[in-house]
């Protein structure tokens, strides 16, 4: 079953690469960039099709300019053409310009790109990446982790939705009554309505130390987060609002790293379309929250490299929530799809984040950052994303046995 589930991920993957490339695409497009090739998937093509170019007399740079035409007229007003062999001569130094895009489909299920001219480089089309205006290519960059994000959010509310039908409520941050017992009977003690400030029920949690809280869901997480020690809870209680300093709350150990477990059920609230859209806004940037979150944590020392998945550590996760059913796949499907934009706009050569960098430079100072720098910072940073994925893939494959 573990190939189905690496196949699955795949899937899965490839489909938030490829809505992130569109978005690249869409805005390529809308700049009139020349793009060559749009691609779903990697290795040799399977599929092709190619879509003209449209040309445009101010924008696209693909009339010719006069030393590249063949009916040039000479200086003393005669009608009379170049020679053949001048034309020829001429039409052979002319920068070729491509007429069409190829649109692919490749026979490997691992992502996707888009190809533009002057990406990478110089180019004497006027309509290369390279030749548009700063603002327009960062808008370009931005676009595809943009994408990944609204996909997110669509993949949220979907979530939400099915989740209102089926249970007929959500989870509100309203304390109804702390735990007696735990799932299986055996007696359960909380702890934090106890203390000198304790929690106590029908007090409505808006944040959790210093983090804001709007669905049960958030409120969840950052107990879970941040109450292995104690926190302090912003409550409102009797239509007042107060803090409570130093709440503890029951622990747990989980792969040798200690979190908070809430103590304590919260009542629900009616699935109104207002609360569904509530809903699906938090909890998509909550999930945003959480991976800089573990960022912060694993450079503090409190999770380790082990915590970092690959494809392989992830068809396991996936094999877990396709067992749980969709809504789980769902949600999972959700969180690495806001990672992904996340992590493409860290500041880091090679990631979307590195060459907005580059953008906001030339935005700034009206300079573009020599090619060859450009080039060598990228190749730089490939370098080491991919001596970091192969570590991740190579661990968790000995993970396996």
């Amino acid at each position: 079953m573990i190939i189905l589930y690496v196949l699955l991920t795949l899937i899965l993957l490839s489909i938030m690469v490829v809505i992130h490339e569109l978005g690249h695409f869409i805005f390529a497009k809308l700049f009139k960039v020349t793009v060559l090739e749009f691609s779903i998937g990697m290795g040799p093509a399977i599929f092709t099709t190619k879509k003209r170019i449209k040309k445009n007399k101010v924008d696209s740079g693909f009339e010719l300019s006069s030393e590249y035409r063949s009916d040039e007229v000479n200086p003393d007003n005669n009608a009379e053409v170049k020679s053949d062999r001048e034309t020829s001569s001429s039409s052979d130094d002319a920068p070729q310009i491509p007429e069409k895009t190829v649109f692919s489909i490749r026979a490997f299920p691992i992502g996707g790109y888009v190809s533009m001219a002057g990406e990478d480089g110089s180019s004497d089309d006027v309509n290369a990446f390279s030749n548009k205006k700063a603002w327009q290519k960062l808008v370009i960059t931005l676009a595809g982790p943009v994408m990944n994000i609204l996909l997110g959010i669509i993949c949220m509310f979907t979530l939400v939705g099915i989740e209102a039908v089926k249970d007929g409520r959500l989870a509100s941050t309203v304390v109804a009554e702390f735990k007696t017992e735990n799932a299986d009977g055996s007696p359960y003690e909380s702890i934090s309505d106890k203390g000198a400030e304790p929690l106590m029920p029908n007090d409505k949690i808006i944040k959790v130390n210093n983090v804001y809280v709007f669905t049960g869901q958030e409120l969840v997480y950052e107990i879970t987060n941040q109450g292995y020690e104690p926190v302090d809870l912003v409550v409102e209680r009797n239509g007042e609002r107060i803090t409570l300093h130093d709440v503890s709350f029951p622990t747990i150990e989980t792969q040798g790293v200690t979190l908070g477990e809430e103590d304590f059920k919260i009542y629900a609230e009616r699935p109104s379309f207002k609360n569904i859209m509530k809903h699906a806004f938090f909890r998509s940037f909550s999930t945003v929250k959480m991976f800089f979150d573990s960022i912060v944590d694993m450079i503090g020392g409190r999770y380790g490299l082990d915590a970092v998945s690959g494809p392989v550590g992830v068809a396991g996760v996936v094999g877990q929530a396709t067992q749980a059913g969709f809504s789980t796949l769902l949600y999972l499907f959700t969180i690495i799809t806001m990672n992904l934009a996340v992590f493409n706009l860290l500041p880091f050569p090679a990631l979307d984040g590195g060459n907005i960098i580059f953008h906001l430079y030339q935005l700034i100072t009206g300079k573009c950052v020599k090619k060859e720098v450009e080039q060598a910072i990228n190749t730089v940073g490939i370098m080491l994303l991919m001596a970091l994925a192969l570590f991740i893939t190579v661990r968790d494959i000995l993970n396996l046995f």
